[in-house]
């Protein structure tokens, strides 16, 4: 994923590592501690002009004035966005006035909700980061309108706050009140202070005072209770108002003393016997919890008729490292239970246990399950195939995308589901040609790995569905309802096809055919932190926060995972264990795996080695969606290769040389897309990739993924035509060939978006991530009006999955066994030898002019484009890949 850049006004688009933002809703932090207060009703100082914004008939809109010292406002802009998960834009100021540069903006440039969610802003250099402030969020209801109905955001660079006067002045308020260790706390206030009590469940437990500040710090005496509620009160030195707040304990989480006390390395969940089941869950900062047991996992909110609200309580008990246990007699399988959770930030709330893992309809209520009744006939003679990831061809599909399209051709019930992915013996005809479709199309292409997007449960509507892309996560470690023939259910006890069952059948049957699946994982944000399980069960331990006490958004959906502190840690190690383990996958890919310590994705992956089989495969997007707190220096970003054991990332920098994806200019052109120039430097990244190489950062083949396009920005035909490129489709479909012949003959990982195959295209559409299904359908018709495309792929995917040249594991072994030959910037010539074979393969650029080679003493093993016999005088055209074998 990564942050979409719309523009406001006629400017470049940004340059970033990541993917497109789709995420789910966020809110505003449960928390005390809020940012971003205006000042209100404060004396005017201000003797300047504002200009006026346009006329906004009878709508409402905002103005967001920016004041630098030095009244240079040239290439400033902005970057706002929805604060609920909506997509980025950026905007340029369009006035300048006495206080600074202005931007105004009407409320009909987002959602009808604006008001009501509020909108992020980051100050920053047009075209690129540079110089951004951090995330400020507008609540609107701290802000009033002018005459002209437009909230007035003022805001001085550098100071990461935001304002509703030009004076630039604080009400009284606070800013940070924490916990940054075991025994400190500190205050710090928007004006200066005199006096601090410090409070313990309502009981004074210390004073300080004889200061004049806006900043003290308490230091503890005796040990700090975590199920205690902590405020601080403080008395301002020139209203002389009192105000208190509460403590954050944030600061506790990732301390030495917190970990000893209340580390817990066992089991959690609902641990399931026939005799019994244990609920276990870890909750150091709650006072009680309450265990629910459900009939049904229909509430009567989902289903009026159907639905069914009746449980049954028992008291958990709390025992050490803060795990609340309760153990049930009697075979619980279908039931289904929650947790109804009360600590010093929540009362008697109700949530899903985060390793539920199976859930009822909408993900409302967690599931015991017996997965020995889930295993289809056969399940016992499956297991991940052991391929060294150098070899991987890997396949990144949605689940709906296969079966979607009305040229599928399969079973009407099984479209957009499990089943219709894995439904064998469906095709498409035209004329006289008939073409395989879903399951047998992915089988006849030749790929041994097939990546899907999130299948895990998600936020969503499963009764009612529309497409998503869903990187929304709700319970990590379920199955999403919505992709199952019928999603009220986990299973059934007559064992029909339901969500766990036709799951594994879908495993089963790509792993007869030599194909492992590769789960596509989001541990990095959740849908809505507040409230969700994670935050209600410890609130504040599982997210990351800025100084202020504002969710972090690294993530562009409002909020980002801790993954450094021990027990979050834990859980994405035991939930990727549970599904490769349960489900037999192949591996996973992280999103936004640079909001992750290197840390926590060393001992996944290394977890995951261990306990399921050495050849697993990790790799993950190395970078963020946005500015996170996590030290760069400790993130699994790009820069730090180097630290990755055992795992790999998208190697970008290829992408970029070949088509200038990502966030580039939609009218850049690269290598490959490139009509009538050939750019030195792409041809150096370009090598660099073909290699195995990461550019500069890291020249291990086992850490590069190769690819062009994946389900974030364009397809390949889309983004050629993005470029303002008119020619023909043939011409088109030579440009996209040629870009993953490259993908195809480098060392390392090579991965490709689905329907590339066959020249797909979203109609333009380059972040379709809740777009409709026929936007996101593969059309299988056009395996045969570019079924050259078609053939040309299959001879790639073969070559890259049975040519041991192509499959080194070291930088070495590349260089021992691959010569790169000088030549031309246009043309990309190389020797590969393997084992048995030695092979030369040539690539001419879309920039190239004709060109004459001797190709005498070579054998043709294919070529993407006819140009005749090989000779001494072979007129090597653009727009084409050679692979050749010595006679």
């Amino acid at each position: 994923m990564k942050r979409k850049v719309l523009l406001c006004l006629a400017m470049s688009s940004l340059l970033t590592l990541g993917g497109l933002v789709s995420c789910g809703e966020e809110t505003s932090s449960g928390l005390s501690t809020t940012s971003n207060q205006p000042t209100t009703s404060v004396p005017t100082e201000f003797t300047g002009t504002l200009k006026s914004g346009p006329d906004l008939n009878g709508e409402k809109g905002i103005a967001i004035r920016y004041t630098r010292e030095d009244k240079n406002y040239a290439n400033k802009g902005l970057w706002i966005w929805e604060n609920n998960g909506g997509e980025g834009k950026e905007y340029e100021y369009t006035d300048v006035d006495d206080f600074g540069a202005v931007c105004f903006l009407p409320f009909s440039t987002w959602s009808e909700n604006v008001e009501k969610n509020g909108l992020g802003v980051i100050t920053k250099t047009l075209g690129t980061w540079d110089g951004q402030s951090k995330d400020m969020i507008v609540n609107f209801a701290n802000f009033t309108q002018d005459d002209k109905g437009y909230y007035n955001v003022f805001i001085k660079d550098g100071d990461n706050n935001l304002f509703d006067n030009p004076n630039l002045k604080y009400i009284d308020g606070f800013t940070n009140v924490r916990f940054v260790n075991a025994t400190r706390i500190i205050t710090e206030t928007t004006n200066d202070f005199t006096s601090l009590r410090l409070l313990e469940n309502g009981v004074e437990i210390g004073t300080k005072s004889g200061f004049k500040s806006n900043y003290q710090a308490f230091d503890l005496t005796s040990a700090v209770d975590p199920t205690a509620k902590y405020e601080v009160e403080v008395t301002f030195a020139e209203s002389n108002e009192t105000m208190k707040t509460m403590v954050s304990k944030r600061g506790l989480f990732s301390t030495t003393e917190f970990d000893e006390a209340y580390y817990y390395n066992g089991e959690l969940g609902a641990l399931y016997t026939k005799e019994k089941t244990t609920f276990k869950v870890w909750s150091p900062l709650s006072t009680r919890i309450i265990l629910r047991i459900y009939n049904s996992g229909t509430p009567k909110s989902v289903d009026s008729l159907n639905g069914d609200d009746s449980y049954n309580e028992y008291e958990m008990v709390k025992g050490e490292k803060g795990v609340f246990e309760y153990e049930l007699s009697g075979d619980l399988e279908g039931k289904y239970y929650t947790f109804v959770v009360t600590n010093d930030v929540y009362e008697n709330q109700e949530v899903v246990d985060p390793y539920a893992k199976s859930t009822g309809v909408n993900g409302l209520r967690g599931m015991v399950v017996d997965f020995s009744k889930t295993n289809p006939e056969g399940w016992e003679n499956v297991s991940m195939h052991s391929y060294n990831r150098t070899e991987l061809a890997v396949y990144e599909t949605h689940i709906a995308d296969v079966s979607s399209s009305s040229t599928w051709g399969g079973t009407a019930s099984k479209a957009k589901k499990y089943g219709g992915m894995y439904e064998k013996g469906t095709t498409f005809t035209s004329g006289d040609t008939t073409v395989k479709t879903g399951f047998d199309h992915i089988k006849e292409l030749g790929v041994n790995a097939v990546q899907i997007l999130p299948f895990f449960d998600q936020a969503n509507d499963e009764v009612n569905a529309s497409f998503n892309w869903g990187y929304n996560p709700l319970n990590y470690n379920s199955l999403d309802g919505v992709y199952s023939s019928n999603p009220y259910d986990g299973y059934e006890k007559s064992m029909r096809d339901k969500v766990i069952k036709e799951f594994k059948e879908l495993v089963k049957a790509y792993n007869e055919e030599g194909i492992n699946i590769i789960m596509d994982v989001v541990y990095n944000h959740v849908n809505g932190a507040t409230k969700s399980n994670f935050d209600v069960l410890m609130p504040e331990y599982y997210f990351r926060y800025s100084i202020d006490g504002t969710l972090s958004n690294g993530s562009g959906c409002g909020n980002e995972t801790r993954s450094e502190v021990s027990m979050m840690r834990k859980f994405i190690k035991d939930s990727t264990e549970f599904w490769a383990k349960e489900y037999k996958l192949g591996g996973f890919r992280f999103d936004l795996m640079g909001l992750h310590d290197i840390q926590t994705m060393n001992e996944v992956t290394a977890n995951l080695k261990e306990k399921i089989d050495e050849n697993i495969f990790v790799h993950g997007e190395p970078w963020a969606g946005g500015t996170t707190p996590l030290l760069s220096s400790n993130a699994a970003n790009q820069s730090n290769l180097s630290k990755f054991v055992g795992y790999g990332a998208f190697n970008d920098h290829l992408r970029d040389s070949l088509i200038k994806g990502g966030l580039s200019d939609k009218k850049d052109k690269g290598w490959a897309t490139n009509p009538t120039e050939v750019s030195e430097a792409d041809y150096a990244k370009l090598t660099s990739g073909i290699l195995g190489r990461t550019s500069s950062y890291s020249s291990d083949p086992l850490k590069s993924t190769a690819y062009v396009t994946c389900h974030d920005n364009y397809t390949l035909y889309d983004r050629i035509v993005a470029t303002g490129y008119e020619g023909s489709d043939e011409s088109i479909a030579e440009m996209a060939t040629l870009a993953n012949s490259v993908v195809f003959t480098s060392q390392g990982t090579s991965f490709m978006l689905a329907g590339e195959e066959m020249l797909r295209t979203k109609d333009g559409d380059n972040n379709s991530y809740k777009s409709s299904y026929k936007v996101n359908e593969l059309d299988y018709s056009r395996l045969i009006t570019f079924e050259k495309v078609y053939e040309n792929y299959k001879k790639l995917i073969n070559l890259k999955t049975t040519f041991d040249g192509l499959q080194y594991k070291t930088s070495e072994d590349i260089k021992n066994n691959v010569t790169l030959a000088e030549t031309a910037k246009g043309i990309i010539d190389y020797t590969v030898k393997g084992s048995n074979k030695t092979y030369r393969i040539i690539h001419a650029a879309s920039g190239l002019s004709d060109t004459t080679i001797d190709l005498s003493n070579y054998n043709l093993v294919f070529a993407t484009k006819d140009n005749g016999a090989l000779s001494s005088s072979y007129k090597l055209t653009r727009n084409t890949t050679l692979v050749l074998e010595a006679k």
